[in-house]
């Protein structure tokens, strides 16, 4: 089951005391303090798993707290560390403060870590209290408590393509067939009701990510059709793929129903429609006339291409396209990075040394 929203409770564990205590040794009968500290309490970390794709496991179970540190010991022993408490959540997962909104960490690399609530700092013993006018202490510090919040985990899907369209425009189909992802199809709306994820071979040793989003609806960018649920998820991809069917059960123009697909994501996110795109007319079995393409091409200034998921025609066009464009936005990323990290090093470090007159 595919889960992209969870609140949970995460509590830091407490600090150990730290302990009261005096050396007591054969022949030293009044020796001096000797009380250990407390160990810290355990944190809550979330670590990021490759493996995962979901935030189900935190569905049953919403409350985490990490283990208490144990009390300082006489013989200046200190307590034991209590135990972290490591989250595992899928890549991509966005983490925010349940009562302010303010968004704490995005987790997108494997093994990257993020500590959400720290343990409380263990208590000093009495040894640390002695002083040439008060030789025998006889107090210490309790341990802290760790910290404690309410926090969401939502999940951003991490793919390179992203396919729009509106219901039954044949996103799912196109997805089974040139991945080997199995999503849901049938011949009517609202099919896919979660996203699906898909590994595209294009050549040997290339291959990219496609992410398969439910279909679009007017109104989408302000929750209709659980549409935040669903654009979130191509809020991380490279490149988005628009698929329209010529065949438009509202009898919308090809070069108008991409307009309003545009404009839901311009509603929801303006950075949306600033992405690079393509779009492909889908279902070309039914309709053989190019004319739906040259049409649409020339009404809205840009390329189109027809496909066909059932007979596969025009897939290995597809997926030539997607990479193409995935190629120049790699190399567009690669560029600003490298400039970025030239202007970073043209900066001065500090100001220099004002030199010394003579008479210093």
């Amino acid at each position: 089951m595919f889960l992209d929203y969870a609140k949970i409770f995460v509590a830091g564990g407490h600090g150990g005391n730290g302990c009261v205590s005096f050396r007591r040794e054969k022949y030293i009968p009044k020796g001096g303090p000797d009380g250990g500290d407390g160990g810290d309490g355990g944190s809550v970390i979330l670590e990021v798993d490759p493996h995962l794709r979901t935030l189900i496991d935190f569905r049953y179970r919403r409350k985490y707290q990490a283990g208490r540190g144990q009390h300082g010991r006489g013989k200046q022993q200190a307590g034991k560390r209590g135990k972290d408490v490591i989250l595992r959540v899928p890549p991509g997962t966005v983490v925010r403060d349940a009562d302010t909104g303010e968004q704490l960490a995005d987790l997108t690399e494997a093994g990257q870590r993020y500590v959400v609530a720290r343990g409380g700092r263990g208590g000093r013993g009495n040894m640390h209290f002695a002083t040439p006018t008060h030789r025998a202490p006889r107090e210490a510090e309790e341990g802290l408590p760790g910290e404690s919040r309410w926090i969401e985990l939502e999940l951003k899907l991490i793919a390179d393509v992203g396919l729009v369209g509106k219901p039954n425009a044949g996103k799912s189909t196109l997805l089974s067939r040139i991945s080997a992802a199995r999503p849901k199809i049938a011949d009517y709306p609202f099919t896919t009701l979660q996203p699906n994820l898909g590994i595209v071979q294009f050549r040997e040793m290339q291959s990219f990510t496609v992410a398969d989003i439910p279909g679009l609806i007017e109104g989408a960018h302000a929750g209709k059709g659980l549409g935040h649920q669903f654009l979130r998820h191509i809020e991380r991809t490279r490149l988005l793929a628009y698929l329209i069917d010529p065949a438009d059960p509202d009898n919308q123009a090809p070069a108008d129903v991409y307009r309003a697909l545009r404009e839901e994501l311009a509603q929801y996110s303006p950075t949306l429609v600033e992405k690079p795109s393509v779009v492909f007319l889908t279902k070309k079995d039914i309709w053989e006339d190019d004319a739906w393409v040259e049409e649409t091409a020339r009404e809205l200034g840009i390329p189109v291409f027809g496909i066909s998921a059932v007979t596969g025609e025009n897939l290995e066009r597809f997926k030539e396209i997607c990479w193409e464009t995935l190629e120049q936005v790699r190399q567009e990323e690669a560029a600003i990075a490298e400039t970025l990290k030239d202007q970073s090093s043209e900066q001065p470090q500090g100001l220099p040394s004002e030199p010394h007159s003579p008479g210093d």
